[in-house]
């Protein structure tokens, strides 16, 4: 799978938050994404950088625009360094919440993606690779 230049941004305050978001958002526009689906992605990447802020206590965006041959796409890895996910089954689930919201941080962007990877271990932080092809 080939993959342009990485962009790369730090995750440490809330206006890192609207950075990501803007640069999600210029990057399917470049893509053409429909306009539902620029939505979906930056809705994606707003609640996993928001994650990373909140329960990572930082951490950073690697974006690249992949294309595997027959289709192209944004491919987003959001990692921190922070406590990690305990049980991340548990996290998963649907109304599963430690922050007081509806729970559906990880599980909506998991549907919200073409592609969702999640490793994480206690101690050591967190990493999700999400990927939408168009």
């Amino acid at each position: 799978m080939a993959a342009s230049a990485r962009e790369t941004l730090p995750i440490c305050t809330e206006e890192d938050v609207v950075r990501v978001r803007q640069l999600v958002r210029r990057a399917t526009q470049r893509l053409s994404f429909s306009l539902v689906e620029q939505t979906k992605i930056v809705t994606a990447a707003s609640e996993l950088a928001r994650n990373t802020l909140i329960h990572g206590g930082g951490g950073r965006l690697h974006m690249d625009i992949v294309d595997n041959g027959a289709r192209k796409g944004v491919q987003m890895t959001f990692e921190d360094d922070g406590p990690g996910i305990p049980d991340v089954t548990l996290a998963m689930k649907d109304g599963y919440t430690t922050g007081g919201g509806l729970g559906l941080g990880l599980s909506g962007t998991r549907r919200l993606m073409s592609d969702f990877a999640i490793e994480s271990e206690a101690g050591k932080g967190t990493k999700v690779t999400v990927a939408r092809w168009r």
